[in-house]
């Protein structure tokens, strides 16, 4: 399987878009790729849900449950999701869907759900499919105050597991960048001997616009 895990600091710190891109950067080159989420949530806000957007970077022709298993309405942790629905979720069904995902094209771009230690079961993290899948990791993050740690966190957590993170994307990259995040992108890039690139804020509607992100290049 090739391709690549993209984790997060958190929640809402661009992962999707940072996903959207490498898949999009990937096709742009000739691949043909494959997205896979395995637990998407949030439906209720009424915006573009995250299988959607990197199905249609990806120009993709999958099916929803092809993409994302697993979808629950609330913006909740993927367990809880599943507790409110009266279901859990399988990780059986989750590598089985994305191998079979994977199997169908040149790469895998695979979002997780938050971070790396969020619970896709109370016996189950984020980080333990990743581990399952093997795939080099994509670290995305806010460029401000506090993001050093937060960053370093998550590139500890994956190098645990002997996860290795192939990149830190800091997102939405401003574009006067302030010392503070300057010296953020610097720190990290640093202190997790790790490459780092940066995004600015995207027009998700307008893809042709969007920059190149292909890691390992």
């Amino acid at each position: 399987m090739r391709g690549f895990f993209v984790t997060g600091t958190g929640t809402e710190v661009g992962k999707t878009v940072v996903a959207a891109v490498i898949a999009r950067s990937l096709v742009a080159a000739g691949a043909r790729v494959a997205v896979f989420k395995p637990a998407s949530s949030g439906f209720e806000h009424g915006r573009e849900p995250d299988h959607v957007l990197l199905r249609r970077a990806a120009g993709s022709n999958q099916r929803d449950d092809d993409i994302a298993p697993y979808r629950y309405d609330p913006p909740v942790s993927p367990h809880l999701g599943a507790e409110l629905a009266g279901a859990q979720i399988d990780p059986a069904r989750l590598l089985a869907a994305a191998r079979a995902a994977a199997a169908r094209a040149d790469y895998l771009v695979c979002e997780g759900v938050g971070g790396l230690l969020v619970p896709l079961t109370l016996g189950y993290l984020v980080r333990d499919f990743a581990r399952e899948l093997g795939l080099p990791v994509v670290i995305a993050a806010e460029p401000g105050l506090g993001t050093i740690n937060h960053t370093l966190l998550t590139i500890e957590a994956a190098r645990a597991i002997g996860l290795e993170p192939a990149l830190v994307v800091l997102t939405p990259w401003p574009g006067d960048p302030s010392v503070v995040e300057r010296s953020n992108r610097e720190a990290i890039a640093r202190l997790g001997s790790v490459e780092v690139e940066s995004l600015p804020e995207l027009d998700l509607g307008a893809p042709e616009s969007w920059p190149t992100l292909r890691p390992g290049d």
